[in-house]
């Protein structure tokens, strides 16, 4: 009996081992050989080239699509930071009477009677068209150079060459301003980039955004702004809503009227009509020919007869 159970657990044994055997083998074959290191690196290679040219190919589309940019060479150094300044701009709201603050940047907005998109302009901090031209020459130039409205910024002294609407863009470069308003007086300015892209700040209910340049309507040509130098004659005036004349007199109809302090310049002062305003009286008159009108010299700061400027005729 003893002998019995001895040979039984024998082979119980026996076959135990042969099925531990049989298992670890089994496992060992369903174990897949590691990859050469070359195969390796080649499959990561060739997913990192993929990855490159799929980032290149949405590049390319994001360019597409509209970058905010400048897109053609030859621009002045100036021009090209007016532009940079524009364009970190991407994407804040538009904001009617935005960036007419003290200094140049972004302020809150004011309602638009006239336009019912404008009802949430004093909650949005942003620009408006000129707000956004005079933030980016003033970041370009140092200083304030282009104060004013889309009006004033379209004559500013500051300009030094201009285009009409018949040229299109063709002579245009990277930091031109474009302008619209040939009916009268100029309403929208933007900011050229190059092939045939512009940055606008455009409505009420909208950001600042890169848009096709719109030649048709009342498009009214483009204008350059010279390099920061003083130009001869240039003045700053102050005050608020302060009207120009035809005529170096009061009685005489309006021109235009300066929301706020602008740079002007000035071809010659004559003695005309006294005038009594801000606790002063003057009967001195500048021309701006820029605007073919008259101020009175107690809007423009200086002497109550300007230094240096000549008198007319």
């Amino acid at each position: 009996m003893t002998m019995r159970r001895t040979a039984v657990a024998a082979v119980a044994a026996a076959l135990t081992l042969l099925a531990a055997w049989g298992g670890a083998h089994s496992a060992t074959a369903a174990t897949p050989a590691p990859a050469p290191a070359a195969k390796t690196a080649k499959a990561a290679k060739t997913v990192e080239t993929v990855e490159t040219v799929e980032t290149a190919k949405t590049a390319k589309a994001a360019n597409a699509a509209g970058t905010c940019a400048v897109l053609a060479p030859g621009a002045s150094a100036v021009a090209e930071k007016a532009v940079a300044a524009a364009c970190e701009q991407i994407g804040v709201w538009y904001t009617w009477g935005g960036g007419h603050g003290p200094q140049p940047g972004p302020t809150y907005g004011q309602v638009d009677p006239s336009d019912p998109d404008s009802a949430h302009d004093p909650e949005r901090l942003g620009f408006d068209c000129s707000g956004l031209v005079r933030y980016a020459y003033a970041r370009a130039a140092g200083g304030d150079p282009l104060t004013g409205n889309a009006h004033h910024q379209f004559h500013s002294p500051r300009v030094q060459q201009r285009f009409t609407a018949a040229q299109a863009t063709g002579p245009l470069l990277p930091g031109d301003l474009l302008a619209w308003g040939s009916g009268g007086p100029i309403h929208h300015i933007a900011i050229y980039l190059g092939a045939g892209k512009m940055v606008e700040a455009r409505e009420s209910g909208t950001r600042i955004t890169v848009s096709d340049v719109r030649l048709d309507g009342d498009y009214a040509g483009a204008v350059r702004i010279a390099p920061p130098a003083a130009a001869p004659g240039t003045f700053s005036t102050w005050g608020t809503d302060v009207w120009t004349h035809r005529e170096p007199s009061t009685t005489s109809p309006r021109v235009h009227k300066f929301p706020g302090p602008t740079t002007v310049r000035i071809e010659c002062q004559k003695h005309a009509e006294p005038v009594t305003a801000e606790g002063y009286t003057n009967d001195a008159w500048s021309y701006l020919p820029e605007y073919g009108a008259w101020i009175t010299n107690i809007y423009i700061k200086g002497a109550a007869w300007l230094d240096g400027v000549r008198t007319c005729p």
